[in-house]
């Protein structure tokens, strides 16, 4: 039956939904869009600079047990 009647495909239906530029909704969605995103930029950076200088701290604390320490070694031995 396929080689008298073959069977051809139908076309796709077109689904065409037109799209309307509103000027206001593109603003509003920006100045959202720019709010957030500057929002959790800066408070990223406030926690990455307390999270540095809680680093930091660790590292001079570190550094000057280290010195205290080769310093009473010296003296001592």
């Amino acid at each position: 039956m396929s080689v008298l009647f073959p069977k051809v495909p139908q076309p796709r239906e077109w689904d065409y939904r037109p799209i309307y530029y509103d000027k206001d909704k593109e603003t509003r969605k920006d100045k959202l869009a720019r709010l957030h995103h500057g929002a959790f930029r800066e408070e990223h950076e406030k926690h990455m600079s307390n999270v540095q200088k809680k680093h930091t701290s660790r590292l001079v604390f570190w550094i000057a047990l280290l010195m205290l320490l080769l310093f009473a070694f010296y003296y001592l031995i």
